[in-house]
């Protein structure tokens, strides 16, 4: 057979291995191969090749990899935890960001103690280096074989009539499994089990809940040991934390998922907004507000009532059913229908800071991140067709200044057709090809996520990067001709007559709480001088200075400069360990001698000592730092 391997073709016996190519190729190319792929289909390296065309060798650097080698790794977690518990029924246990996990219904919760035993046990089973080999069985043979494990029988009940049943083996251990997976376990050089969680049986509630085990493995003991170091890092960084240390925001047991902003919090939450109003108007944007609440009728509608009913918080009210909005769009849309708009007015940029609730279930809150009242920076754009590539070009530069603005590096996505969505394919084909239009007359690189747009159109999705390579999905820009089609809207052209405009939805931060609680997150609490929520502490040695200090902290507030001051009669190390908890920026110290001569010691947030300086210097240097938004 015939397989191209990086770029080179070359000769092979039918029937070949991807193991067998490995011997051909160079021994580092050999060591750290974990799966291939052949003419984009994923392969266990073991397994006979059964076509010519591309092969890739892929590491542990390529996405594809890290999902094998940690998709091996569950496998052998599972043969651990039978081992010791073999009474244990399997569930799943897929790879997932970061590492994996594998559910077991058992009757004894597991305990961190029983983690410990399942490690050394795992160990002994990479240690052995058992092959894994797969086999097909005929669905009666399969649920045959499979009938004292309830939930793999479940499974393979779901499965299409004409699928093929395919088990790994590995000792005397075997599970349901498409695969790939590695040639033998002994491949995997470094893995951790994380913790142990609950979680109910294919995520729903009404199912009986199981017990999650979650690990995680790499190709060595260095980098397994600086991704730990790195969660580490997290827990420290943890918004939930910090919210509560720097007086920013809590949520509490009367409002699960609903946060409260305390004043600090509202500093920098008003910062965000200001900043965000004042970026909408340079770039020809107005704002809107819409109702928080609004009739079952319109989001019928809309389509929401018939996708999204089951996150949305209704209530009667004069017999009739009112919806909680779970979106701005359709508010958008009436505030667009208010009147008839000519093509001269297009685009219609208009942004609205809008309260949204959604239900999530109470398992998947989490802090600021996964919430039930949030706030999205949304902005709805009414375009003529002829304006997509223009408006999404300049909505992509948008979101691209407020991210490098940050310190984010971000990757993009775009989003196509999922199976529940509503429209006509030509509908969709233009949509797509305005956004993937846009992007590529941008340069900008790009992934496909298929079938995971909007019911109503395709999208793109930036994903941010954070300080500790974490990603978040936040901004979105959302293609849509089927509302504009579902309401009824439409323009004057310059022919006379009425067309149908273009909807593009679009964020940047996606939703503001979830964005503090990122920004938390990636400076530790030590936020940039122009969101800090007090941006300089003024503190004495003596009291003898006070009425300097009093004097200091007027000119700077006179200046818009968010100052405290800390005339107590403490230690001056004491008062700047405090300040320096608080993540203050600028910490002023003031004695007999800064008093006697009108000037201040400056120590600088992250840097220590700056000397001392006049306070209109200081002034100076502060308003600066803040018109520029230095990081």
């Amino acid at each position: 057979m015939k397989l191209v391997i990086n770029g080179q073709e070359m000769e092979f016996a039918a029937g070949v291995s991807a193991l067998d190519v490995l011997e051909k190729l160079p021994k580092d190319v050999k060591k750290s191969a974990l799966v291939a792929r052949l003419n984009g289909k994923l392969v266990s390296l073991m397994e006979p090749l059964a076509e010519d065309g591309e092969l890739e060798i892929l590491t542990f650097d390529d996405p594809d990899g890290r999902w094998t080698l940690r998709h091996t790794a569950s496998h052998v977690l599972a043969q651990a935890v039978k081992a010791l518990r073999p009474e244990a029924k399997l569930a799943i246990g897929p790879a997932i960001d970061n590492g994996f996990y594998y559910d077991f219904d058992v009757d004894e919760p597991f305990t961190p103690e029983f983690l410990k035993d399942v490690e050394k046990e795992m160990a002994r089973i990479i240690k052995k280096n058992s092959k894994l080999e797969r086999f097909e069985l005929p669905r009666k043979e399969a649920l045959e074989f499979m009938k004292d494990e309830p939930y793999k029988v479940e499974l393979i009940n779901d499965l299409p009539e004409d699928s093929v049943i395919s088990f790994y083996k590995q000792e005397g251990f075997t599970d349901l499994c498409a695969g790939p997976h590695l040639p033998s376990t002994g491949r995997i050089k470094a893995f951790k089990l994380m913790s142990i969680a609950g979680a109910y049986w294919r995520g729903n509630e009404k199912n009986k809940m199981l017990q999650r085990i979650y690990g995680t493995a790499f190709v060595s003991r260095e980098e397994l040991d600086a991704y730990v170091q790195r969660l580490e890092e997290a827990k420290k960084r943890d918004h939930r934390k910090l919210g509560r240390q720097l007086d920013l925001f809590d949520i509490f047991d009367e409002g699960p998922g609903f946060p409260f902003f305390f004043p600090k919090g509202m500093v920098l939450r008003n910062e965000l907004e200001g900043f965000w109003r004042k970026l909408h108007r340079e770039n020809g944007y107005v704002e809107c507000r819409t109702p928080i609440m609004l009739n079952q009728h319109l989001w019928e509608e809309s389509g929401h009532w018939d996708h999204y009913k089951e996150n949305i918080y209704s209530t009667t009210i004069d017999d009739q059913t009112y919806c909680l909005k779970p979106m701005n769009c359709p508010g958008g849309i009436l505030v667009y229908k208010r009147k008839t708009w000519s093509y001269r007015e297009l685009p219609l940029r208009m942004g609205e800071l809008g309260i949204v609730h959604r239900h999530e279930l109470s398992g998947a809150l989490h802090g600021l991140m996964r919430v039930r009242c949030f706030t999205q920076d949304d902005a709805h754009l009414f375009i003529t067709p002829e304006q997509i590539k223009e408006e999404v070009i300049g909505i992509h530069r948008l979101d691209d200044q407020v991210y490098r603005m940050f310190g984010f590096k971000y990757k993009v996505e775009l989003s196509t057709r999922p199976e529940n969505s509503m429209g006509t394919d030509e509908m969709w084909e233009q949509a797509t090809r305005g956004l993937q239009g846009a992007l590529d007359e941008l340069g900008v690189p790009y992934t496909i996520n298929e079938g995971d747009g909007a019911f109503y159109g395709p999208k793109i999705d930036y994903h941010l990067e954070d300080s500790l390579g974490r990603t978040w999905q936040c901004g979105t820009i959302q293609l849509d001709m089927n509302m504009p089609e579902r309401f009824d809207l439409t323009y004057v052209g310059p022919d006379g007559e009425k067309h149908r405009p273009v909807m593009l939805h679009r964020t940047i931060y996606g939703s503001i709480e979830r964005f503090i609680g990122i920004l938390t997150e990636h400076f530790a609490g030590a936020f940039p001088l122009w969101l800090s929520p007090v941006q300089a502490k003024i503190m004495t040695i003596t009291d003898r200075a006070d009425e300097a200090a009093l004097k200091a902290q007027k000119v700077l507030e006179d200046a818009g400069i968010r100052t405290e001051i800390d005339l107590r009669n403490e230690k001056i190390g004491f008062k700047i360990r405090e300040a320096q908890m608080m993540k203050i920026p600028y910490m002023l110290v003031l004695g007999d001698k800064e008093a006697a001569e009108g000037t201040v010691a400056v120590r600088v947030r992250g840097k220590g000592d700056a000397g001392t300086m006049r306070v209109d210097a200081l002034l100076e240097r502060m308003q600066e730092e803040i018109r520029t938004y230095a990081i």
